[in-house]
């Protein structure tokens, strides 16, 4: 029993779920104790307000001379630094203290191990996407309202899309949990743990008549949160990738047909700023690109959980990993509970 437990809470680490383990899922818990959380959220907080109050100040003395709007710039770019030092903060600490790295590295390596599909997801994805987008691209006023925007504000604009897409995928995917381990029974865990150190458990849980693993099947609390976290990387890790996807191609053909005087007129600047070392590409391209990247990659993410087309291409890497960690889970707490 102490062997196979061991075998088990080593498959779930190396799967992303540490909070399925108990030693750890306690030390999460421990984290987020306030004598634990409370300092480190005060000195993260001073951090970021004086890197911000930094940036301001240093934005407003090298712009002084400049035009009396740029004060709402060099506000935007101590706002923009000041979230993203509690962001990568915030995410140290998770990996850290709160144990997350087994979440983050299973993740990471299961999107970047599939990488390898990314051109034929893409192929299907995209076309469409492009086809919407490339309107916004080829309009006027997009490039106007861009290249007005300081290069802070813009930053905090992406971050922006970034966070609502994220926000998203945490009020929608807890219904996929619910809705997976409703559906437990004993097909399901017998499926579920096939090539696992739980295999043959499954089939004496299934075969077992006095065991429902509808009884064990219900996640809830760290553990289900762990379930989220990991399918919230996932996505969010192939809504990067697509977005950075989206943004190369702008680029490129931002730099074949757009010309400088089409820019100069949609801008409505009175110079255009060349991006050192690229000849064709202006910041005004690189920062409409940029925008319409991240404008993708939250209408992607909607639409990856909503669309049943694109759903059946994105979301079923998520799905059997889903459906694999609540089956395992079932039977680990079944075989215990009988045993």
């Amino acid at each position: 029993m102490t062997d196979r437990r061991e075998a088990v809470e080593a498959w779930f680490l190396a799967h992303g779920l540490p909070y399925f383990v108990t030693e750890e899922r306690e030390a999460a818990r421990s984290g987020l104790r306030a004598r634990r959380l409370g300092p480190f959220a005060a000195v993260l907080l001073a951090v970021a307000v004086v890197a911000g109050l930094a940036v301001h100040w240093l934005s407003a003395r090298d712009d002084a001379g400049q035009a009396a709007g740029q004060g709402a710039g060099n506000g935007s770019s101590g706002l923009a630094l000041w979230l993203s030092i509690v962001v990568l903060g915030l995410l140290a600490y998770g990996v850290t203290v709160l144990r997350a790295r087994p979440i983050l590295a299973f993740a990471l390596s299961r999107t970047l191990g599939s990488v390898r599909y990314l051109v034929p997801m893409a192929s299907r994805a995209l076309p469409l996407l492009l086809v919407f987008v490339t309107f916004l691209f080829v309009n006027a006023e997009a490039w106007q309202m861009t290249s007005n925007l300081p290069f802070g504000l813009l930053w905090f604009t992406v971050l922006l899309m970034l966070g609502l897409a994220v926000l998203f995928l945490l009020v929608r995917l807890p219904e996929e949990v619910d809705r997976v381990d409703d559906a437990v029974d004993d097909t399901f865990v017998v499926r579920a743990c096939a090539g696992t150190p739980l295999e043959a458990a499954s089939r004496e849980v299934a075969d077992d008549p006095s065991v429902d693993p509808q009884d064990y099947a219900q996640v809830e609390g760290f553990e289900k949160w762990n379930l989220i976290l990991v399918l919230v990387v996932i996505q969010t890790v192939q809504v990067v990738l697509l977005s950075l996807t989206v943004f190369v191609f702008f680029m490129l053909f931002g730099s074949l047909v757009m010309e400088p005087e089409t820019q100069l007129a949609w801008t409505q600047l009175d110079k255009l700023q060349q991006v050192p070392h690229l000849s064709h590409v202006t910041f005004s391209l690189l920062k409409v690109s940029l925008f319409l990247a991240s404008f993708s990659g939250f209408y992607f993410t909607v639409s990856a959980v909503t669309d049943d087309t694109y759903r059946r291409q994105f979301f079923s890497v998520v799905e059997s990993q889903l459906e694999r960690a609540v089956g395992m889970r079932a039977v680990y707490l079944a075989t215990r509970a009988r045993d």
